[in-house]
């Protein structure tokens, strides 16, 4: 046992219908693949022999997550995207809401700064998939929401959420309500949300799975310029290989269901990211490298 272990918690909730189990130890190391702080300082984020499980209405147990682990340490003045890859329903969701402290691992740990993570907090952001922004509320009052919680003042509060509604696009439309803003939109101010409250690490559940591809690809862009300016570590899943490259500084190729890491792909720095790198040729010599990992054949 760990120095950050703690005692064995009681199953809860996890996907709809569905309660956490424990099924024993995980077998095998834990499949790190960053290199170690030469600073001694502990990772950003650790995930450490992750196994989640479930067991429906009916008694039946799902294995969601096996034997995850991955270490992401912080670099200073830099963004960095992390891209989960794999085929839908693999677990991929799973691993997002076990960091983001939604439901409790049935074997393993997450650590945050070093700090067992054992529910939601302010350190972590997660965007989801499906727009949710209070329908009530202006886009400000959507985006200073988090804000207003915490006690920030008025007068600060409107200093950030311009800085933010800026950085997303949003300015000329920050009085409006979200019944008055397109997919697109409506996403955006779901990110801005996430990102006024500074989290060490955000976690997007395929964001733009909805949207049309134009405007996917001009969200691509925008988080791209925002992960940059504002030094933020994204955790990113996807079933898009081209959206993965697009945005990953690293890959995980994830299995069918459980969920394990099988590859870690790191992109090359492309010199510029703009709509014809998605055809240049660095760019399609990653994406078949993903393809034939994806796809070869399983032993």
């Amino acid at each position: 046992m760990s120095e950050h272990e703690g005692p064995k918690t009681l199953p809860q909730a996890g996907e709809p219908g569905t309660i956490a189990v424990d099924l024993g130890e995980p077998k095998g190391q834990p499949h790190v693949t960053y290199h170690a702080d030469q600073g001694g300082a502990p990772p950003k984020l650790r995930v450490q022999n992750l196994s989640v499980s479930y067991i429906d209405r009916r008694g039946n147990s799902t294995e969601a997550v096996r034997d995850v682990s991955f270490d992401v340490y912080d670099l200073p003045d830099a963004g960095e995207i992390i891209v989960f890859l794999g085929p839908s329903g693999c677990g991929k969701s799973t691993i997002l809401k076990a960091v983001a402290g939604l439901l409790t691992p049935t074997v393993g740990e997450v650590l945050v700064d070093g700090k067992l993570v054992t529910d939601v907090g302010r350190d972590r952001g997660m965007v989801f998939q499906a727009y949710t922004s209070f329908g009530w509320l202006t886009v400000r009052e959507n985006v200073e929401y988090g804000l207003k919680l915490k006690g920030v003042g008025k007068t600060e509060r409107r200093k950030v959420s311009d800085k933010i509604l800026e950085s997303v696009g949003l300015a000329d439309f920050a009085s409006r309500y979200p019944k008055d803003l397109s997919g697109g939109m409506k996403q955006r101010v779901a990110i801005a949300r996430t990102l006024v409250n500074n989290p060490r690490v955000v976690l997007m559940d395929e964001p733009f799975g909805a949207l049309d591809p134009q405007t996917r690809w001009g969200m691509q862009s925008l988080l791209l310029d925002i992960s940059r300016a504002e030094n933020n570590t994204i955790l990113f899943v996807t079933h898009d290989v081209s959206e993965a490259v697009y945005l990953a500084d690293t890959i995980y190729v994830l299995s069918q269901r459980p969920a394990r890491i099988l590859h870690q792909v790191d992109v090359p720095e492309f010199t510029v990211h703009d709509i014809a790198l998605k055809s240049a040729p660095e760019f399609r010599a990653v994406e078949k490298q993903l393809l034939d990992l994806i796809y070869a054949p399983k032993p």
